[in-house]
């Protein structure tokens, strides 16, 4: 699940927002009326969406995002003037008064790409630290002296491996380092 902070400047505006949500099958992880309160929030997680006014009691919307870690999203909710001054700065806006309708399938759509560069990082190529990728190398070298194989045929015996015991490939370098120099 996505995490969900509302951060309305009333407090009965955020529980009415927050009641919708969880009503359309969202989670909301807190509400709050500071833009202190919704990063504090924030801080603790990867990602997430901050559903918020123009201007909450101690700051404006463009500070809270600047204060927001990276991998989250603002939703701006406020007049047709407002956002007409905030037109492209990359925030989504919607106008108020909300419809219902527009503004589940705008959180719908903004938390599903979310998901989306969740999914990406998480399958995202690790990448290693140079004395990893000299310990892999050392191992394909021995493999490939020991075995008479070429480098190629070396990184898919350690691929191979790595998958075979469940284990990372740098793991799996270690264990023929250790297995073949004994």
């Amino acid at each position: 699940m996505v995490n969900v902070i509302v951060a309305l400047p009333k407090l009965e505006e955020a529980k009415m927002i927050k009641n919708i949500l969880v009503r359309s099958g969202f989670q909301v992880n807190g509400i709050c009326v500071t833009g202190a309160q919704a990063i504090s929030q924030a801080d603790g997680l990867h990602d997430g969406l901050v559903i918020c006014g123009y201007k909450l009691e101690d700051m404006l919307y463009d500070e809270l995002i600047a204060f927001l870690p990276p991998g989250f999203e603002v939703l701006l909710m406020g007049s047709q003037r407002v956002l007409a001054e905030v037109y492209g700065e990359g925030v989504m806006c919607l106008p108020m008064p909300l419809r219902l309708n527009d503004f589940v399938n705008t959180v719908s759509m903004l938390t599903d790409d979310i998901e989306r560069r969740r999914k990406k990082k998480d399958h995202a190529p690790v990448k290693r630290s140079s004395q990893e990728d000299a310990l892999v190398k050392e191992a394909k070298e021995v493999l490939m002296e020991r075995n008479n194989m070429s480098e190629e045929e070396a990184h898919r015996y350690l691929q191979k491996s790595s998958m075979q015991s469940g284990t990372g490939l740098v793991e799996t370098a270690q264990m023929v380092l250790v297995m073949l120099r004994q």
